[in-house]
Protein backbone atom coordinates (compact mmCIF):
# COMPACT_ATOMS: atom_id res chain seq x y z
CA UNK A 1 0.00 0.00 0.00
CA UNK A 2 2.48 2.46 -1.21
CA UNK A 3 4.61 2.02 2.08
CA UNK A 4 1.83 3.42 4.59
CA UNK A 5 2.17 1.72 8.14
CA UNK A 6 -0.83 0.94 9.74
CA UNK A 7 -1.01 1.92 13.26
CA UNK A 8 -3.40 -0.86 15.56
CA UNK A 9 -5.70 0.60 18.58
CA UNK A 10 -6.36 -1.80 21.49
CA UNK A 11 -9.07 0.03 22.68
CA UNK A 12 -10.91 2.41 20.49
CA UNK A 13 -14.60 3.17 23.00
CA UNK A 14 -15.48 -0.91 22.21
CA UNK A 15 -15.27 -2.43 25.61
CA UNK A 16 -16.89 -5.75 26.12
CA UNK A 17 -20.67 -5.91 27.53
CA UNK A 18 -19.85 -8.99 29.60
CA UNK A 19 -16.86 -6.24 31.43
CA UNK A 20 -19.51 -3.45 31.87
CA UNK A 21 -22.27 -5.91 33.01
CA UNK A 22 -19.84 -7.79 35.59
CA UNK A 23 -18.04 -4.67 36.89
CA UNK A 24 -18.26 -1.32 35.56
CA UNK A 25 -15.99 -1.54 33.07
CA UNK A 26 -13.26 1.42 33.38
CA UNK A 27 -14.73 2.27 36.68
CA UNK A 28 -13.22 -0.74 38.07
CA UNK A 29 -9.85 -1.32 38.85
CA UNK A 30 -10.04 -4.85 37.93
CA UNK A 31 -10.18 -3.78 34.36
CA UNK A 32 -6.46 -3.20 34.56
CA UNK A 33 -5.92 -6.37 34.89
CA UNK A 34 -7.92 -7.83 31.92
CA UNK A 35 -7.17 -4.98 29.82
CA UNK A 36 -3.06 -6.29 30.42
CA UNK A 37 -4.23 -9.81 29.37
CA UNK A 38 -6.56 -8.40 26.18
CA UNK A 39 -3.06 -6.49 25.21
CA UNK A 40 -0.99 -9.14 26.06
CA UNK A 41 -2.75 -11.82 23.54
CA UNK A 42 -3.11 -9.13 20.79
CA UNK A 43 0.68 -8.75 21.22
CA UNK A 44 1.41 -12.09 21.13
CA UNK A 45 -1.00 -13.03 18.30
CA UNK A 46 -0.29 -9.77 15.62
CA UNK A 47 3.29 -8.39 16.99
CA UNK A 48 4.93 -10.03 14.58
CA UNK A 49 2.82 -8.28 11.46
CA UNK A 50 2.00 -5.30 13.84
CA UNK A 51 4.84 -2.34 14.37
CA UNK A 52 2.69 0.49 15.54
CA UNK A 53 0.25 0.07 18.76
CA UNK A 54 -1.94 2.52 20.11
CA UNK A 55 -3.02 1.71 23.81
CA UNK A 56 -6.11 3.75 23.51
CA UNK A 57 -7.82 6.03 21.60
CA UNK A 58 -9.06 9.68 23.25
CA UNK A 59 -9.33 8.00 26.82
CA UNK A 60 -10.54 11.92 27.64
CA UNK A 61 -13.54 11.46 25.01
CA UNK A 62 -14.03 8.14 26.66
CA UNK A 63 -14.34 9.17 30.48
CA UNK A 64 -16.13 12.23 29.71
CA UNK A 65 -18.33 10.70 27.29
CA UNK A 66 -19.66 8.32 29.21
CA UNK A 67 -20.20 9.85 32.60
CA UNK A 68 -20.48 13.57 31.51
CA UNK A 69 -22.70 13.48 28.75
CA UNK A 70 -23.62 9.84 28.67
CA UNK A 71 -22.82 9.49 24.76
CA UNK A 72 -20.65 6.44 25.03
CA UNK A 73 -22.24 4.69 27.83
CA UNK A 74 -24.16 1.73 27.57
CA UNK A 75 -26.89 3.06 29.69
CA UNK A 76 -27.20 6.59 27.25
CA UNK A 77 -27.71 8.57 30.60
CA UNK A 78 -27.52 12.14 30.30
CA UNK A 79 -26.13 14.83 32.52
CA UNK A 80 -29.60 15.34 33.60
CA UNK A 81 -30.10 11.42 34.56
CA UNK A 82 -26.98 11.31 36.33
CA UNK A 83 -28.17 10.10 39.63
CA UNK A 84 -31.06 7.79 38.03
CA UNK A 85 -28.03 6.17 36.33
CA UNK A 86 -25.81 6.24 39.80
CA UNK A 87 -23.32 8.41 38.21
CA UNK A 88 -21.21 10.64 40.44
CA UNK A 89 -20.55 13.62 38.13
CA UNK A 90 -18.04 14.71 40.74
CA UNK A 91 -15.61 11.83 40.88
CA UNK A 92 -16.59 9.01 38.13
CA UNK A 93 -15.18 10.81 35.20
CA UNK A 94 -12.13 11.06 37.28
CA UNK A 95 -11.90 7.31 38.48
CA UNK A 96 -12.14 6.08 34.93
CA UNK A 97 -9.35 8.34 33.49
CA UNK A 98 -7.16 7.11 36.50
CA UNK A 99 -7.76 3.50 34.99
CA UNK A 100 -7.49 3.65 31.57
CA UNK A 101 -4.13 5.20 32.36
CA UNK A 102 -3.39 2.41 34.32
CA UNK A 103 -4.35 -0.32 31.88
CA UNK A 104 -2.49 1.90 29.44
CA UNK A 105 0.91 1.82 31.49
CA UNK A 106 0.14 -1.89 31.90
CA UNK A 107 -0.54 -2.77 28.71
CA UNK A 108 2.72 -0.90 27.86
CA UNK A 109 4.79 -2.37 30.54
CA UNK A 110 3.91 -6.09 29.18
CA UNK A 111 4.84 -5.19 25.56
CA UNK A 112 8.50 -4.08 26.80
CA UNK A 113 9.19 -6.77 28.81
CA UNK A 114 8.26 -9.67 26.56
CA UNK A 115 7.68 -8.73 22.79
CA UNK A 116 9.55 -4.87 21.94
CA UNK A 117 13.17 -6.50 21.60
CA UNK A 118 11.78 -9.13 19.47
CA UNK A 119 9.20 -7.62 17.55
CA UNK A 120 10.12 -4.42 17.34
CA UNK A 121 7.64 -1.99 17.53
CA UNK A 122 6.83 0.96 19.12
CA UNK A 123 3.48 1.49 21.75
CA UNK A 124 1.59 4.92 22.40
CA UNK A 125 -1.43 6.46 23.23
CA UNK A 126 -3.32 9.01 20.73
CA UNK A 127 -5.25 12.09 23.20
CA UNK A 128 -7.00 14.61 21.78
CA UNK A 129 -6.92 18.26 22.51
CA UNK A 130 -8.75 21.14 21.47
CA UNK A 131 -6.39 24.80 21.54
CA UNK A 132 -7.37 26.92 23.64
CA UNK A 133 -7.07 31.13 23.37
CA UNK A 134 -7.57 32.98 26.16
CA UNK A 135 -10.84 35.31 25.94
CA UNK A 136 -8.77 38.52 26.80
CA UNK A 137 -5.60 39.65 27.97
CA UNK A 138 -6.82 39.44 31.77
CA UNK A 139 -4.21 37.65 33.27
CA UNK A 140 -7.18 35.13 34.85
CA UNK A 141 -8.18 34.70 31.53
CA UNK A 142 -5.23 33.74 30.74
CA UNK A 143 -4.41 31.18 32.95
CA UNK A 144 -7.94 29.76 32.34
CA UNK A 145 -6.93 28.68 28.61
CA UNK A 146 -3.69 26.96 30.04
CA UNK A 147 -5.70 25.19 32.80
CA UNK A 148 -8.11 23.85 30.24
CA UNK A 149 -5.16 22.17 28.27
CA UNK A 150 -4.42 20.43 31.12
CA UNK A 151 -7.67 19.68 31.91
CA UNK A 152 -8.22 17.97 28.42
CA UNK A 153 -4.81 16.89 27.29
CA UNK A 154 -2.49 17.55 30.27
CA UNK A 155 -5.18 15.07 32.43
CA UNK A 156 -3.65 12.07 30.33
CA UNK A 157 0.09 13.50 29.28
CA UNK A 158 0.92 14.50 32.49
CA UNK A 159 0.86 10.84 34.07
CA UNK A 160 2.28 8.84 31.00
CA UNK A 161 5.26 12.15 31.08
CA UNK A 162 6.02 12.35 34.75
CA UNK A 163 4.03 10.04 36.56
CA UNK A 164 1.30 12.55 38.35
CA UNK A 165 -1.60 14.70 37.21
CA UNK A 166 -0.90 18.15 36.39
CA UNK A 167 -1.12 20.94 39.67
CA UNK A 168 -4.00 22.63 38.36
CA UNK A 169 -5.94 19.57 38.64
CA UNK A 170 -4.68 18.73 41.57
CA UNK A 171 -5.28 21.66 43.56
CA UNK A 172 -9.01 22.39 42.14
CA UNK A 173 -9.99 19.22 42.63
CA UNK A 174 -8.88 18.07 45.49
CA UNK A 175 -9.32 14.48 47.23
CA UNK A 176 -11.49 13.67 44.30
CA UNK A 177 -9.03 12.93 42.16
CA UNK A 178 -7.73 9.38 42.79
CA UNK A 179 -3.61 9.15 43.33
CA UNK A 180 -0.89 7.19 42.38
CA UNK A 181 0.96 4.89 44.63
CA UNK A 182 4.43 5.22 43.94
CA UNK A 183 4.91 1.84 41.98
CA UNK A 184 2.13 2.79 39.88
CA UNK A 185 4.24 6.49 38.84
CA UNK A 186 6.72 4.94 38.23
CA UNK A 187 5.19 2.50 35.53
CA UNK A 188 3.68 5.28 33.67
CA UNK A 189 6.70 7.90 33.72
CA UNK A 190 7.80 7.65 30.08
CA UNK A 191 5.13 5.15 29.08
CA UNK A 192 5.00 5.64 25.62
CA UNK A 193 7.16 5.44 22.51
CA UNK A 194 5.08 8.27 20.74
CA UNK A 195 2.27 10.38 21.20
CA UNK A 196 -0.76 10.48 19.02
CA UNK A 197 -2.46 13.44 18.73
CA UNK A 198 -6.07 13.83 17.86
CA UNK A 199 -7.09 17.68 16.71
CA UNK A 200 -9.71 19.41 15.29
CA UNK A 201 -10.52 22.23 16.66
CA UNK A 202 -10.04 25.74 18.85
CA UNK A 203 -11.82 27.87 21.33
CA UNK A 204 -11.87 31.26 23.44
CA UNK A 205 -11.70 30.21 26.96
CA UNK A 206 -12.50 32.51 30.16
CA UNK A 207 -12.08 32.85 33.82
CA UNK A 208 -15.28 31.11 35.11
CA UNK A 209 -15.46 31.73 38.93
CA UNK A 210 -18.92 31.27 39.89
CA UNK A 211 -18.78 27.85 38.88
CA UNK A 212 -16.51 28.17 42.86
CA UNK A 213 -19.80 28.21 44.36
CA UNK A 214 -21.29 25.17 43.04
CA UNK A 215 -21.51 21.62 43.59
CA UNK A 216 -18.41 19.50 42.61
CA UNK A 217 -18.65 18.42 39.09
CA UNK A 218 -16.27 17.51 36.18
CA UNK A 219 -17.89 20.12 34.14
CA UNK A 220 -17.03 23.01 36.03
CA UNK A 221 -14.39 21.75 37.74
CA UNK A 222 -11.81 23.48 35.54
CA UNK A 223 -12.85 27.04 36.73
CA UNK A 224 -13.29 27.97 32.92
CA UNK A 225 -15.57 28.73 30.13
CA UNK A 226 -15.71 28.28 26.48
CA UNK A 227 -16.91 29.69 23.51
CA UNK A 228 -16.75 29.33 19.66
CA UNK A 229 -17.01 33.62 19.25
CA UNK A 230 -15.71 36.64 20.63
CA UNK A 231 -17.88 39.81 20.07
CA UNK A 232 -20.04 38.26 17.90
CA UNK A 233 -17.12 36.96 15.53
CA UNK A 234 -16.72 32.83 15.26
CA UNK A 235 -13.06 31.76 15.85
CA UNK A 236 -13.33 30.56 12.04
CA UNK A 237 -15.58 28.91 9.71
CA UNK A 238 -18.22 26.35 11.51
CA UNK A 239 -17.90 22.88 9.80
CA UNK A 240 -21.22 20.57 9.81
CA UNK A 241 -20.53 19.57 13.44
CA UNK A 242 -21.58 22.51 15.64
CA UNK A 243 -18.74 22.06 17.96
CA UNK A 244 -16.01 22.17 14.93
CA UNK A 245 -14.83 25.64 14.02
CA UNK A 246 -12.16 25.65 11.89
CA UNK A 247 -8.37 27.30 13.44
CA UNK A 248 -5.95 25.79 11.98
CA UNK A 249 -3.19 27.85 13.75
CA UNK A 250 -4.47 25.52 16.53
CA UNK A 251 -2.83 22.84 15.71
CA UNK A 252 0.91 25.01 15.48
CA UNK A 253 0.32 25.92 18.84
CA UNK A 254 -0.64 22.96 20.60
CA UNK A 255 1.91 20.82 18.75
CA UNK A 256 4.84 23.66 20.28
CA UNK A 257 2.94 23.54 23.56
CA UNK A 258 3.58 19.87 23.84
CA UNK A 259 7.31 20.11 22.30
CA UNK A 260 7.99 22.34 25.14
CA UNK A 261 6.32 20.83 27.99
CA UNK A 262 6.49 17.29 27.38
CA UNK A 263 10.26 17.03 26.24
CA UNK A 264 9.86 17.02 22.95
CA UNK A 265 8.47 13.69 22.17
CA UNK A 266 7.86 12.16 19.05
CA UNK A 267 4.54 12.70 17.56
CA UNK A 268 1.96 11.54 15.25
CA UNK A 269 -0.88 13.34 13.68
CA UNK A 270 -3.12 10.36 14.39
CA UNK A 271 -6.84 12.12 13.54
CA UNK A 272 -7.85 15.96 12.27
CA UNK A 273 -10.52 16.76 9.39
CA UNK A 274 -14.11 18.59 9.18
CA UNK A 275 -17.25 17.47 8.07
CA UNK A 276 -19.63 19.30 5.18
CA UNK A 277 -23.47 18.93 5.25
CA UNK A 278 -25.25 16.81 3.22
CA UNK A 279 -26.76 19.08 0.19
CA UNK A 280 -28.91 16.52 -2.07
CA UNK A 281 -29.18 19.61 -4.82
CA UNK A 282 -25.11 19.22 -6.14
CA UNK A 283 -24.27 16.67 -8.81
CA UNK A 284 -21.42 14.02 -7.57
CA UNK A 285 -18.90 16.38 -9.95
CA UNK A 286 -20.07 19.29 -7.82
CA UNK A 287 -19.44 17.14 -4.77
CA UNK A 288 -16.48 15.83 -5.35
CA UNK A 289 -15.40 20.04 -5.58
CA UNK A 290 -14.85 19.66 -2.03
CA UNK A 291 -13.03 23.22 -1.21
CA UNK A 292 -13.45 23.94 1.92
CA UNK A 293 -11.96 20.00 3.13
CA UNK A 294 -9.26 20.92 0.82
CA UNK A 295 -8.72 24.45 2.64
CA UNK A 296 -8.87 22.70 5.92
CA UNK A 297 -5.82 20.47 5.18
CA UNK A 298 -3.56 22.90 3.66
CA UNK A 299 -3.99 25.24 6.44
CA UNK A 300 -3.07 22.51 9.06
CA UNK A 301 -0.30 21.15 7.05
CA UNK A 302 1.28 24.06 6.56
CA UNK A 303 1.10 24.97 10.23
CA UNK A 304 1.78 22.02 11.44
CA UNK A 305 5.35 22.30 9.06
CA UNK A 306 5.68 25.74 10.52
CA UNK A 307 5.63 23.52 14.40
CA UNK A 308 8.21 21.56 12.45
CA UNK A 309 10.54 23.69 11.35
Amino acid sequence: MAGIQPFITLFHWDLPQSLQDEYGGFISPQIVGDFRNYADLCFREYGNKVKNWITLNEPWSYSTGIFSTGVFSSKQCSTSDALKCNINLATDPYKVAHYQILAHGAAVQIYRQKYQASQKGVIGIALNSNWFIPFSQARQDRSAALRAVDFMLGWYMDPVTYGDYPHTMGSLVGSRLPKFSREQSSLLKGSFDFIGLNYYTSSYTAYAPSFRNGKPNFNTDSLINTTSERNGIPIGPRAASDWLYIYPRGIFDLLLHIKKRYRNPVIYVTENGCDESNDARLSLKEALNDGMRIHYYHDHLAFAQLAIR
